[in-house]
């Protein structure tokens, strides 16, 4: 799986940082920063998590 991040829509909000901080980070210009794009099968409820908790639905996993 593969994390892909609309630009247009993110917000910089970091709900998805504190639900998975190994993959996201907002920069100090409140701009979401994705550490690592890839996602492997133990890491896969986190990032479903931060997905489904992004209240812009900026970001979204692809195969």
């Amino acid at each position: 799986m593969r994390i892909v991040v609309d630009r247009n829509k993110c917000t910089g909000l970091g709900i998805c940082e504190s639900l998975a901080p190994d993959h996201f980070e907002v920069n100090d210009e409140g701009a979401l920063v994705v550490l690592r794009d890839s996602v492997s099968e133990d890491e896969l409820d986190a990032v479903q998590q931060a997905v489904e908790g992004c209240p812009t639905e900026a970001l979204r996993l692809e195969n």
